[in-house]
């Protein structure tokens, strides 16, 4: 059948499962947006406040279901607000495609009114990116981009469209059941290996880690966020319970394996707990899932885990040596891989090694336990969400102090119920992702732990939020500041606290009455119970303004540049 460029837009967003996109009009995307009009009975369109906002929907969309999110934007400045978002998805693996439509193939190059290089702004920040200057390559292109952005190691992918393309006419042809376009990777000399292909490692491969793990006495599992994108939780525990193996926690895998399990040491890292991070300094092996050596988890690199055989598993082959030297390597698929690997792995107790790491999960800084008048204690806050949310409610964050807490002292049990910006540390990103996530999940909860320095920038999609009913919590950590930041510049700069103090509003009930979402106070331990125990209940969209002192630190700290055993437990002012 012929039919129009912005209709095979739609044809192709259909066939590849896609039920929700998140953007915003403008002039050269309107055919996209006239057609979505007409097949608004097939995908649903969700108009956000801004381009980044639709973004990180998309984003918050692909991490809570393992399926590509899709947000639109026009040209120009549309696309260029849609960079950061992308390039959050990309340093965390999530699998988005971004569909921008720029000007006319005629005005390419010319400096055109809303003009942009798209493809050459985001050409290091996505997986692959393509412009189709053909009708007839339009189809083949957006299939060939759903496939590259969720095989292998997920990520963002974009494609621009000029707005004659999407005018044009050709025939179109529907893939054929179980036909997923692979074959069409070669119009675009896509090198096919490298972003599709994954690799299978050999049984002798495969032994030789399991002999390796079969020999060691003082294990550490080093779980990255790689286990969830793989599906591999389950695997994970078994390994873990059959070799009697601890699990140490990245940021983006503290959701992969149950907090409350006895074989939990929870987050390693800067901020990671004390038997995390001395497990992973005294042990003998170093089994790393799906991570990548994030240089906020390894510290100083030549003393991490520097007397330990590290063992590292991964699909990327490019991360394999790249932060930190290893012992041994397989590359692949990692729920295949242990899979093959859990048969060959021997029963094991390691009862001398568990009690020491029970002795360091005893070593806990005091100071959350300590009750400020007229505040809400930060580990009391997030236990008690725990309480009323339960295991089954997304928890998304954004970027500082109130992430950090999270982390530690969130008890996650499921895979893929924390969302959180990890390898860029975007500010902004919690709020459009917790919109994702809620529409993606239309019968689960949502809760959004944001911190007020980094609320305030995409707090305009309150409207969103409001618009859609989305059932959304906010839990607003408000201490007035930039909390992370002034950490840094208690302890580095002298208490020089250069223009992170935030103490000029907004009025935030005025804001959430604005926008029609409700707003309730808290300034106690008693109050946040009470508050967010009835606002949780009423399943609408709520801002909890949750009263933090300003000067709470994240504790245990490890000091930047130095070994991470090198823990900072307490502070005197």
């Amino acid at each position: 059948m012929k039919i129009n460029g912005s209709q095979i837009v739609i044809e192709c967003l259909v066939e590849q499962g896609v039920d929700t996109v998140f953007g915003y009009p403008g002039g050269n995307i309107l055919n996209i947006y006239d057609a979505l009009y007409k097949n608004s009975n097939r995908i649903r369109h969700i108009l956000t406040a801004h381009e980044q906002g639709a973004s990180h929907a998309a984003d918050g969309y692909a991490r809570s279901t393992g399926k590509v999110g899709v947000c639109m934007a026009t040209s120009g400045p549309g696309a260029t607000n849609l960079v950061t978002g992308i390039a959050t998805a990309y340093m965390d693996s999530s699998p988005i495609v971004a569909i921008t439509c720029n000007v006319g193939t005629f005005l390419l190059g010319k400096d055109t009114f809303q003009e942009i290089d798209i493809t050459g702004v985001t050409l290091p920040i996505t997986k692959h990116n393509f412009m189709v200057k053909r009708i007839e390559d339009l189809a083949s292109t957006i299939r060939q981009a759903f496939l590259i952005a969720k095989s292998g190691r997920p990520g963002p992918v974009l494609v621009d469209i000029p707005k004659d393309i999407t005018a044009q006419e050709c025939e179109f042809t529907p893939l054929h059941k179980g036909d997923d376009g692979a074959k069409d990777l070669v119009l675009h000399n896509v090198n096919f290996k490298r972003v599709v292909s994954v690799n299978v490692p050999s049984d002798e491969e495969i032994q030789k880690a399991a002999d390796l793990i079969n020999r060691c006495e003082r294990p550490i599992i080093y779980a990255g966020g790689g286990i969830k994108i793989s599906g591999a939780e389950s695997e994970l525990l078994e390994l873990a319970q059959k070799a009697c193996i601890p699990v140490a926690e990245s940021l983006m895998g503290r959701d992969v394996f149950p907090a409350t399990h006895p074989l939990c040491t929870w987050m390693v890292g800067m901020h990671g707990t004390r038997a995390s991070n001395m497990a992973v300094t005294e042990s003998d092996l170093v089994l790393a899932l799906g991570a990548r050596f994030s240089d906020r988890v390894i510290g100083k690199p030549e003393k991490f885990a520097e007397h330990s055989t590290i063992f590292h598993i991964d699909i990327d082959p490019a991360e394999i040596n790249k932060n930190i030297p290893t012992g041994g390597q397989l590359v692949g698929d990692l729920k295949s891989i242990l899979k093959r690997l859990l048969p060959l792995v021997e029963k094991k107790e390691h009862s001398s090694w568990l009690k020491k790491i029970e002795q360091w999960k005893a070593e806990i800084p005091n100071t959350y336990s300590v009750v400020k008048q007229n505040f809400v204690n930060p580990k009391f806050m997030l236990e008690t969400v725990h309480k009323y949310a339960g295991d089954d409610t997304f928890i998304t964050t954004e970027v500082g102090q109130h992430q950090m807490w999270t982390a530690q002292f969130y008890p996650f049990a499921k895979a893929r119920t924390f969302i959180t910006s990890g390898g860029l540390g975007t500010m902004g990103f919690g709020t459009g992702a917790a919109m994702g996530v809620q529409i993606a999940n239309p019968n689960a909860r949502v809760v959004h732990i944001a911190g007020d320095g980094s609320f305030r920038m995409n707090c305009n999609e309150l409207c969103t939020i409001a618009r859609y009913n989305l059932p959304i919590v906010i839990v607003l950590v408000d201490n007035s500041t930039l909390g992370n930041v002034r950490v840094w510049q208690k302890l580095f700069y002298e208490k020089r606290y250069s223009h992170t103090d935030l103490d000029f509003g907004p009025d935030w009930k005025k804001l959430a009455d604005a926008y029609g979402v409700g707003y309730v106070k808290a300034s106690s331990n008693a109050e946040f119970e009470d508050v967010f125990q009835k606002a949780f209940a009423q399943k609408k969209p709520c801002i909890v303004d949750t009263m933090v002192d300003k000067d709470e630190m994240i504790l245990p700290m490890a000091i930047p540049g130095k070994p991470i055993d090198e823990q900072m437990m307490a502070w005197e002012n």
